[in-house]
């Protein structure tokens, strides 16, 4: 198999486990309401380190694209730093999420395409930029082939170094008995890039961020939003048998690093 093959088999394999443990997936929005304000944040907040290193390669004059941005979590505060931005998602919930935001910060020069981002057409920037988007994007190839047709001078992609739906693993086991399937990360996309003659720069951020482990979010919606990104644990307390919901109130905070590949 090629490493495209392996990246789509592996992405595969994540939706049969999701279905056989969820059912089928819900024709709504997943991101919508809750799920996506938990990706809002202050657009005029100091930067953390990591942000800091992306939009060190952002200029004044620049064009930026954030593919699969959603509520503008990493591109606002780009906007502040260059011409424009231009935020690509396919969530209806996560446009509504980036446009509130955008507004109360009085930020003018970032608009939201509601488009996946293989059906987007026109859209054209100096820097392309995806973060922890990957994970879920099953035709990598093109997928990455179209994120350098619409870069005029760059490509950053982030990922971290334990992929964020797999960062619920421990969680996962104890709550179905079974082995998560990973989503494919790092290891996985470095041999797509390389397989289509792409020789990245491959940089390890320094920032250390805490992955928090409860989430308030719909059962619908934490079934299959967490899921994909699983930026906390997501699984609301009562749901949960006590002794677990004990035990995840109570450990440590679990911590990872994050490597970046721009």
């Amino acid at each position: 198999m090629t490493a495209a093959e392996t990246y789509a088999a592996r992405i595969d394999a994540v939706r049969v486990q999701r279905a056989r443990l969820h059912g089928a997936r819900p024709p709504e929005d997943p991101w919508a309401g809750p799920v996506a304000r938990r990706f809002r944040a202050d657009p005029h907040r100091s930067l953390d380190v990591n942000l800091t290193v992306l939009a060190s390669h952002i200029r004044p004059e620049d064009v930026c694209l954030d593919v699969g941005g959603g509520a503008g979590r990493v591109a606002l505060p780009l906007a502040l730093r260059c011409r424009e931005v231009i935020t690509v998602d396919a969530s209806p919930g996560m446009g509504a999420e980036f446009t509130a935001a955008a507004a109360e910060a009085g930020i003018a020069n970032a608009r939201f395409v509601h488009s996946n981002w293989l059906e987007a057409d026109g859209l054209q920037g100096d820097v392309a930029l995806t973060s922890n988007v990957t994970y879920f994007v099953r035709e990598i190839v093109p997928f990455s082939e179209k994120l350098a047709s619409a870069a005029r001078r760059r490509v950053m992609i982030t990922v971290w170094s334990v992929a964020n739906p797999n960062q619920n693993a421990a969680l996962f086991r104890l709550v179905y008995g079974e082995e998560p399937v990973g989503v494919p990360g790092y290891r996985e996309v470095l041999p797509v890039l390389w397989e289509m003659d792409i020789l990245p720069e491959v940089h390890v951020l320094p920032g250390i961020p805490q992955v928090p482990v409860m989430a308030a979010c719909s059962p619908r919606q934490r079934a299959f939003a967490a899921d994909d990104q699983a930026a906390s644990a997501a699984f609301l307390q009562d749901l949960l048998p006590g002794e677990l919901e004990s035990q995840i109130q109570h450990d440590p905070p679990i911590l990872t690093r994050q490597d970046k590949l721009p």
